[in-house]
């Protein structure tokens, strides 16, 4: 609990001068007006799109050299092979 007396402010008699209107400053950098500002995670989009490319040709030669030594064993992966096989 307070135990002194509440401050009162004052106001300022009217004779005390203000100071009159401020001058607003301008941003601390200017930049060109048609300068492209690209959001910050363009660059890690970038990055995750080839990573996906690389990703997808390593999968797609995996599978072609896994196939290729199932072939060799005369064993068919997919049901299509045998049936055009047959037809042959």
């Amino acid at each position: 609990m307070p135990q002194g007396k509440l401050k009162v402010k004052t106001k300022l008699p009217p004779s005390a001068k203000r100071k009159a209107n401020k001058q607003k400053k301008g941003p601390a950098i200017q930049r060109r007006g048609n300068a492209p500002i690209q959001p910050k995670n363009a660059k890690f989009k970038e990055v995750h799109k080839l990573k996906k490319v690389i990703t997808k040709t390593v999968n797609n030669a995996i599978e072609d050299e896994l196939r290729e030594r199932a072939l060799e064993g005369k064993k068919s992966l997919t049901k299509k092979d045998e049936q055009i096989k047959q037809k042959t």
